[in-house]
């Protein structure tokens, strides 16, 4: 039998995201995290709209999903990001403790490999779901950035 919620699946629902992201004028990145199939936290950027640095959409998720679970450890959970974490979500991400990060668009610059963050020992972390999608949305998003200034 075919499982319907794979990577794929869930990374589609946080591109979702990235688009609300979008709309609002935030760099489009979005997130969702998932326990047993089942989605329990979504996010997206919100730094302009709430003027704070730190509410990263991975930041957003980790706190709506350790609402939901009553505590503030992710096991057994994934997160899918369209973008490779930075080194704040990173770290954020390691003291979570999550299972596991599925991303989508390598950040060369600014990513948590490039930056040299380590994650939980117990964390695993794949990249390139759905990777042009996810990197056209950010080209798309400073392309127009660049054409209102």
């Amino acid at each position: 039998m075919i499982n319907p919620f794979d990577d794929t699946y869930f990374m589609k629902k946080a591109l979702q995201e990235a688009e609300a992201a979008l709309e609002k004028g935030e760099v489009p990145v979005g997130a969702v995290i998932v326990v047993e199939n089942k989605i329990i936290a979504r996010a997206h950027n919100l730094t302009e709209l709430l003027n704070d640095v730190t509410a990263h959409a991975e930041m957003q998720a980790i706190t709506a999903a350790a609402n939901y679970l009553g505590g503030k450890y992710l096991k057994n959970c994934t997160l899918y990001v369209t973008l490779e974490p930075c080194q704040m979500c990173a770290g954020a991400l390691y003291w979570s403790q999550i299972s596991k990060i599925v991303y989508g668009a390598t950040d060369d610059h600014r990513g948590c490999k490039a930056m040299g963050a380590t994650l939980h020992p117990k964390t695993k972390i794949e990249g390139g779901v759905m990777e042009e999608d996810a990197a056209a949305l950010m080209k798309r998003f400073f392309i127009e950035r660049r054409n209102l200034n």
